[in-house]
C-alpha cells in the first residue's frame, strides 16, 4: 500500500473514505465508527502512518541548512558561572534510528496512541541545546513538507502542527 494511501485514510483497515469499521460488538457485525470520534493517531494511520511521516522528515530536517542538528555552531556564552557546553549529536545510523524511534512514539503518545514513550521529557532533552526559535521554525516547515508531501489533509496537519507548537516552551531556549 502506498504511503499517501495509509496516511490519507483511504487505505487498508480505514473503511470507506477514512471511516473505520470495527467489531464494536463483538456479534461479528461491522460497526461504522464516525470519523469525527476518531483520534489523530488513528486519522494519520496508526504507527505506519506516524512511522511514514518521522521516516519521510528525518533526513530533510537533518540537512536542513537552518537547523544545526549536530550543535557545532552552538558558541558558549552567557553570564553563568557554571557554563555547560551545548549538547552536541552525531547523525550515527544508532542515533539516527533512536532519534525516529523516540519521535513516532512521541508523536504516538500526543495524538491519542498507545502510551509507549522510552525517550526522556522533553524539556531535559532539549536543554542544553540552545535551540533557538528560527531553527524550531525550520523544523516545524521540514514536517510540514513532509505532511504535504504523503497528502496528509489539511485538518490533521493543523492538529498534528498544533501540538508540536506546544512543544516551543519545552524545546526552545535561545529566545
Amino acid at each position: 500500500m502506498a504511503k499517501a494511501e495509509q496516511l490519507s485514510g483511504s487505505g487498508e483497515g480505514s473503511g470507506e473514505k477514512g471511516v473505520k469499521k470495527s467489531n464494536a460488538g463483538g456479534t461479528g457485525d461491522k460497526a461504522v465508527q464516525n470519523p469525527d470520534k476518531l483520534s489523530l493517531f488513528e486519522r494519520l494511520g496508526g504507527l505506519k502512518g506516524l512511522q511514514a511521516i518521522v521516516d519521510d522528515m528525518t533526513p530533510r530536517v537533518i540537512q536542513d541548512p537552518r537547523v544545526d542538528w549536530e550543535r557545532k555552531s552552538i558558541k558558549h556564552g552567557g553570564l553563568s558561572l557554571k557554563k555547560q557546553p551545548a549538547a552536541m549529536w552525531q547523525p550515527a545510523p544508532e542515533n539516527v534510528e533512536r532519534l525516529k524511534q523516540h519521535f513516532v512514539q512521541f508523536l504516538a503518545l500526543a495524538t491519542g496512541g498507545p502510551a509507549q514513550y522510552e525517550g526522556r521529557d522533553m524539556r531535559g532533552v532539549h536543554q542544553n541545546m540552545r535551540i533557538t526559535n528560527p531553527e524550531f521554525d525550520a523544523v516545524v516547515g521540514d514536517l510540514k513538507a513532509s505532511l504535504d508531501k504523503l497528502q496528509v489533509p489539511n485538518t490533521e496537519q493543523k492538529e498534528l502542527l498544533a501540538i508540536i507548537e506546544s512543544t516551543r516552551p519545552q524545546v526552545v531556549t535561545q529566545r
